[in-house]
């Protein structure tokens, strides 16, 4: 019959764990690297969300300027106003000025927004003659 042994004849088996210094390190790489991908998170939220105004905005410009052509009240100097997409409001303005190269127009549709506490601007002018077709181009300003 065999005994059985004591506890001072056992051999001191040794738990894998990790040490104070290696939980300490752990944690502080988390502490810097966590702040890091919020903010990151923050940026890319604030790009989609001017990107996808900056789009609705230059359908309103857009839409602005072919109503003016179409109903020919460009020529009445400035206008402005206020759309309404959903829960954001647009303000836009509507200016007409002399063509300095031929008898032509340039109307410039101006289409201002917000977005996380920052105001934006889209452009959009074209050259108006009764007897032509316009020509478009684009500008975005912040």
């Amino acid at each position: 019959m065999k005994l059985p042994k004591s506890d001072q004849q056992r051999p001191v088996s040794r738990r894998s764990a990790f040490t104070l210094a290696e939980v300490m390190a752990a944690m502080l790489f988390l502490a810097i690297v966590i702040p890091v991908a919020i903010e990151s998170l923050h940026v890319a939220s604030l790009g989609g969300e001017v990107a996808t105004r900056k789009s609705e905005a230059a359908r309103i410009a857009d839409r602005i300027l072919s109503e003016s052509l179409v109903t020919t009240n460009w020529s009445g100097g400035q206008q402005g106003g206020t759309v309404t997409e959903g829960i954001l409001d647009f303000k836009w303005k509507l200016t007409s000025q002399n063509w300095p190269q031929d008898s032509m127009q340039m109307l410039t549709a101006e289409v201002t927004y917000s977005a996380q506490g920052k105001d934006y601007s889209v452009k959009l002018s074209t050259l108006a003659n009764p007897q032509t077709q316009p020509t478009t181009t684009m500008t975005s300003t912040q």
